[in-house]
């Protein structure tokens, strides 16, 4: 069977519009379906905490579940966290997974995003280094504006104990010379005699008594004799 030429010429374009057509509904088809290269993952510090983020670039927001383990020796030792990426766009959706982790920590980044894909990203490797603390320095005791505010109260403070000490007082004031009494006239040796034996002030009119009856005593013993005497003659 031969092909006339008109029919030659015309089968041309309709082979170039076959293709056309396929190149068509193959963007198309990709254009529905979401894939794993939409996502990405990264270990960084939040300050001084440690954290997981994922991001979905996937133009048709498409609902995707990210599940997030740390892996130790290719093998799940703990999950960290499973969230939900919703409404992503072409600038990107991102997740935050609170995670401390160690220095070269590995971990595992599953993707379900309904049947266009149900994969891990590549295994995701903490930095080197952890995230550095923030250095707390120690309470101080008081501030230095508390110490300044203290040095002048400090310096009075030691003057009015000088003067709560009282001055001592001086021999003339508290003590009496040895040898002197109140009124400075020196004591009677009679007195003094009489202190020491325990006589009392009575000791003179009773040594005058025993001499008035020791004179009386004489008197008859001399008027006595006399009457002797003159008895004898």
């Amino acid at each position: 069977m031969s092909i006339s030429p008109r029919t030659a010429r015309t089968s041309r374009p309709l082979g170039v519009v076959l293709a056309s057509a396929a190149l068509v509904l193959g963007v198309a088809g990709s254009a529905v379906a979401s894939s794993i290269s939409d996502f990405s993952a990264v270990a960084e510090c939040d300050g001084d905490k440690g954290v997981i983020r994922v991001t979905d670039v996937d133009p048709l927001g498409v609902k995707a579940e990210v599940t997030v383990y740390l892996e130790n020796n290719g093998a799940d030792l703990r999950m960290v966290g499973s969230r939900t990426i919703k409404n992503s766009t072409t600038e990107g959706v991102t997740i935050t997974f609170d995670e401390d982790w160690e220095p070269n920590a590995e971990y595992r980044v599953h993707i379900k995003a309904k049947k266009d894909v149900d994969e891990d990203l590549p295994i995701l490797t903490a930095p080197a280094e952890a995230c550095e603390k923030a250095d707390t320095p120690p309470a101080a005791s008081e501030s230095p504006e508390e110490a300044a505010d203290d040095e002048p109260s400090k310096e009075p403070s030691k003057e009015p104990s000088k003067n709560k000490k009282s001055p001592s007082p001086s021999a003339s004031e508290n003590t009496t010379p040895a040898g002197t009494n109140e009124n400075n006239i020196p004591s009677p040796e009679g007195d003094s005699n009489l202190a020491e034996t325990g006589a009392t002030s009575n000791t003179g009119p009773i040594a005058g008594l025993a001499a008035a009856l020791v004179a009386l005593g004489a008197g008859a013993v001399y008027y006595s004799m006399r009457r002797r005497g003159a008895s004898t003659r």
